[in-house]
């Protein structure tokens, strides 16, 4: 085992949901592994407030919770990333910035819950379903033998993890 951190950027287009609720549950379920970081191509400067209420009531700290440009990623001050997931399909099909130290980068598409309609109950259960989806796909992330897999074979396990549509009885079949 190494105790080397990896380094996670999660990317979405408005860093406002999906891709801080992956930051928030890979820096829980990868502690002592992972650092994990978000961004987004157009972000909108605010944290979803549905994020926050459901990353408070899972018992989150939400003081990382900032919704940031994935510039802030790019720049030679910027910590290197090992791995790079877009969680949403708007940042999977933009250029992104070319990423220090070349990362391995995955697409995880995850339904945008922001956009659910209903009632409040009704979104909130979208944002519920979206961190749920996120924390079985992390998790097996996280539980990769990352140090005996060669960087072609990670790619293909990590674009596998993302192809998942329903990741409930994904983590029994790793």
């Amino acid at each position: 085992m190494t105790d080397k951190i990896y380094n996670v950027l999660f990317l979405c287009t408005g860093n406002s949901v999906r891709s801080i609720l992956a930051e928030a549950i890979m820096n829980r379920v990868g502690q002592d592994r992972f650092k994990a970081y978000s961004a987004g191509s157009q972000a909108k400067g605010e944290v979803h407030p549905f994020t926050l209420d459901l990353l408070r009531q899972l018992n989150f700290n939400t003081d990382f919770a900032r919704s940031k440009n994935w510039d802030e990623f790019a720049g030679p001050d910027a910590p290197k990333m090992d791995f790079v997931f877009t969680v949403c399909d708007n940042a999977a099909n933009e250029s992104c910035p070319v990423w220090p130290g070349q990362p391995i980068s995955a697409h995880w598409g995850i339904p945008d819950p922001a956009s659910a309609e209903g009632t409040d109950a009704e979104r909130r259960l979208a944002f519920s379903e979206a961190s749920r989806m996120l924390n079985a796909r992390i998790s097996i992330f996280a539980n990769l033998p990352l140090s005996s897999i060669d960087k072609l074979a990670l790619k293909d396990r990590l674009d596998a993890i993302g192809q998942t549509p329903d990741s409930k009885g994904a983590a029994e079949s790793q």
